[in-house]
């Protein structure tokens, strides 16, 4: 069995003395050191999960160091637990290897999923509220009504093509592509 450190700052102009302080003090000599954001792809830690063998044990200063987001942090850990591998967190008191330790974090897990089904929940009556009122989502057209209703008829009558019509109007193809097709195939799939 042998207990790794991650300790990570998110720029090069912070450094990971604190963290590395606190691995001293709880006695664990295998440390990686890692200056990058939490949401970027982050090389030391990944080298590190494929070095991780059963009964080894994970070790971060606090939560927010291994991951951004309460979900990758989930999901991280459920890895670990499938390989066998214990994790603990030194400032929140987290310990997997303890029955009462999985208990807590299947608890916050559980939370977690919780407080995502209520923000999707309040999102979408939110989106709701807003459509009632009438609000408009999405990108807003390139061109004004008058301009897409010329540009059609210059389509159907059979003289142009939709590049040449994009020139013409200086737009992207698939503006006049969807200009074309409200009129035409007003269900096709590109005007959802």
């Amino acid at each position: 069995m042998t207990v790794y450190g991650y300790a990570r700052v998110s720029t090069t102009e912070q450094n990971t003395a604190v963290q590395l302080a606190a691995f001293k003090r709880a006695g664990i000599k295998h440390v990686v050191q890692e200056k990058r954001s939490g949401v970027a792809r982050r090389p030391e830690l990944l080298a590190l999960l494929a070095k991780l063998r059963p009964g080894d044990v994970l070790v971060v200063y606090k939560l927010d160091r291994l991951s951004r987001s309460l979900r990758d942090l989930l999901r991280l850990c459920e890895s670990l637990e499938h390989a066998g591998v214990s994790f603990r967190s030194l400032t929140e008191s987290i310990d997997t290897s303890s029955p009462a330790g999985r208990m807590f974090f299947h608890m916050l897990g559980a939370f977690a999923e919780f407080e995502r089904a209520m923000i999707r929940e309040r999102c979408a009556a939110g989106f709701e509220a807003a459509r009632a009122r009438g609000q408009k989502f999405g990108r807003a057209r390139s061109m004004p009504e008058k301009t897409e209703a010329k540009l059609v008829r210059m389509y159907l009558s059979g003289n142009y093509t939709m590049q040449a019509l994009a020139d013409h109007f200086d737009v992207h193809t698939s503006s006049v592509k969807r200009a074309i097709y409200r009129v035409t195939k007003p269900a096709h799939s590109s005007l959802k």
